[in-house]
């Protein structure tokens, strides 16, 4: 997922030249650390700019964090460490982008890009989102981090994209209950199934998952012998979802254990 890179960021055409600094020092690095190179402010960022363009975004990142590191009370220098993050997103190194864009917010927590920071925190998070046969921390920590972005800056265009991905979080960590909530049914284990497909009718239920959670809820119930909570699970899947498939087994098994 590429974003477009922030207004403030725009390289003048000029930048767009390279030129080496004369008399440049050259000092040992370790290996697969970028070469210092001692070279004015706009030379390394019209360089790492450029690297950016042509999709070149590990060594981009590297040229914005030499940025930093050689100008460090550069206005530019603020300007870099966003696009070092940026960069390290785009080039799919989330762990670096993650650490870029918050060294970026402890330094300059009031700055008016602090919205983008967070924002790429998310986005850092939110691509990392596995399959629900895996351990979902990250998903979580996707959640976290897109409801961070949402209680800091309501009114930012970020804020209104963070709440579309919290849906699609959402849904997916309960797709992971749900998973589980199977999984313990297909060995019997009612009890633990009922806590997992109640967890998806009170935490999640706002999600696609409701229906059938609702309805394994009522095959659950009925396993354990208790017609009652089966009858309440049916009653509301019926109330909510009257026309889905959910609901036509959960009528059929009350029709078959009906309650005395």
């Amino acid at each position: 997922m590429r974003m477009p890179s922030p207004r403030f960021i725009a390289v003048s055409a000029a930048l767009a030249v390279l030129v080496t600094a004369s008399g440049c020092a050259r000092n040992k690095t370790t290996k697969g650390d970028t070469p210092y190179i001692a070279r004015d402010v706009n030379t390394l960022y019209s360089a790492a700019k450029t690297r950016l363009d042509k999709n070149d975004f590990r060594t981009a990142a590297a040229l914005f964090d030499e940025v930093e590191r050689q100008h460090p009370y550069s206005v530019w220098a603020r300007r870099a460490e966003l696009m070092s993050a940026y960069s390290y997103y785009l080039g799919r190194d989330f762990t670096k982008s993650i650490d870029s864009a918050t060294r970026f917010l402890s330094i300059h927590p009031g700055n008016k890009d602090a919205p983008y920071a967070y924002y790429l925190i998310a986005l850092d998070y939110y691509e990392q989102i596995s399959d629900v046969t895996r351990d979902q921390k990250i998903t979580q920590q996707a959640l976290d981090s897109l409801g961070e972005l949402i209680r800091r800056y309501p009114d930012t265009r970020y804020a209104a994209d963070a709440r579309l991905k919290v849906d699609l979080v959402r849904d997916h960590l309960a797709g992971k209950e749900m998973e589980i909530g199977r999984f313990y049914q297909r060995r019997s284990q009612w009890l633990a199934s009922v806590v997992r497909f109640r967890k998806v009718v009170d935490e999640y239920d706002s999600t696609t998952h409701v229906p059938e959670a609702l309805e394994r809820l009522t095959e659950s119930y009925l396993a354990l012998g208790i017609p009652e909570e089966a009858k309440k699970s049916a009653a509301v899947l019926g109330a909510n979802y009257p026309g889905s498939k959910w609901y036509e087994r959960a009528y059929k098994l009350m029709q078959k254990h009906p309650v005395a």
